[in-house]
């Protein structure tokens, strides 16, 4: 149960028919509720699971609850960001006051859960210089989001690794076995294939397949700490309203 004044904290994702898909998600809400247990959490489904976010949303109205943060379990600002969370939200119950969060990506805490699954899958810090790691994410016909996807290449570079390229599984190129083999050519020693995605599925495992010429290949974020602390600083930006500009 929320604290008094704190809002209920939705997580909405996309949801999958990879059974997969769902208990990341449940994995990962539950690390959240470890970290704050003042803040009530619940998870709502766009499409193939249950609870829908309007099944949610409508039992929270029914329970009495006014106040809702809803928070995209998404890492960049791509279709579902833009377009379908906001009509589901718009279509919640009168009563409910909702504000939608911003999504999880960028963020410095998402680049360390990658390096935390990367040291996980057997590299060590000292492999560093030596490595190119590919940044493979689901993809998006939205350039925006792929543009995004090309700056936090760019600036996991500058800490330290040989070389960093970014990859996508659909919409855009280059995949990631064009990426393995770029970084191959450049002359890293050993190659690695970090997942940018939340949790396992149909796209994951495309990126899977695509790192087969790379020496690791990382797990998916998933439930890492450093996502949960990160939907976290998203419920908290988005629970305290910015105040007015001050007008001369």
């Amino acid at each position: 149960m929320s604290a008094p004044g704190r809002p209920v904290l939705l997580v909405i994702a996309h949801g999958s028919r990879d059974p997969r898909h769902a208990a990341t998600v449940h994995a990962l809400v539950r690390r959240v509720r470890a970290l704050r247990p003042d803040v009530r959490v619940e998870t709502g489904f766009l499409d193939f699971n249950v609870p829908s976010v309007r099944g949610v949303l409508e039992s929270l109205e029914t329970e009495g609850v006014r106040d809702v943060v809803a928070l995209p379990l998404l890492l960049t600002r791509a279709f579902h960001a833009k377009a379908d969370i906001p009509a589901v939200l718009a279509d919640a119950p009168p009563r409910l006051r909702v504000r939608q969060a911003e999504v999880l990506g960028p963020s410095p805490l998402l680049l360390a859960a990658l390096e935390r699954r990367l040291y996980e899958a057997g590299l060590a810090p000292a492999d560093k210089s030596s490595t190119g790691v590919v940044l493979a994410s689901a993809g998006s016909s939205d350039p925006e989001a792929s543009a995004v996807i090309a700056d936090i290449a760019r600036e996991w570079r500058h800490t330290g690794w040989c070389a960093v390229r970014p990859a996508f599984a659909s919409a855009s190129l280059p995949r990631t076995e064009d990426a393995v083999r770029q970084l191959r050519e450049l002359g890293c020693a050993r190659v690695a294939v970090a997942p940018y995605v939340l949790a396992p599925g149909f796209l994951p495992d495309r990126i899977a397949r695509g790192a087969a010429g790379a020496d690791v290949l990382a797990d998916v974020l998933g439930p890492s700490p450093e996502v949960a602390r990160v939907l976290l600083e998203r419920y908290d930006a988005a629970r305290v309203p910015v105040p007015a500009a001050v007008v001369a």
